[in-house]
């Protein structure tokens, strides 16, 4: 992945430039000298918003239904307190 800086002024001048560019990673594009945008491929945007998920999404495991899972059976007794 590359890391591409362009001013705002080279972005207006070479967009398509900046496009391609953003096809190799992320174009930052700056606005008197301070960092104000990034442009980069939807590929990238849907990968990077695709990885947030909820918990319960997260848990369910979508595709490895197939887990073998066997816990051991657990007894639970009652036992007299002990006050000693």
């Amino acid at each position: 992945m590359t890391i591409t800086t362009l001013s705002s002024r080279e972005f207006n001048q070479g967009t398509s430039e900046a496009k391609q560019a953003a096809n190799r990673g992320p174009v930052f594009i700056t606005d008197r000298g301070r960092p104000a945008h990034v442009l980069m491929s939807f590929e990238d945007y849907q990968r990077l918003t695709r990885q947030r998920r909820n918990i319960a999404d997260a848990l369910a495991m979508p595709g490895d239904a197939n887990i073998e899972f066997d816990p051991p059976r657990v007894t639970i007794e009652t036992r007299i307190a002990d006050f000693s």
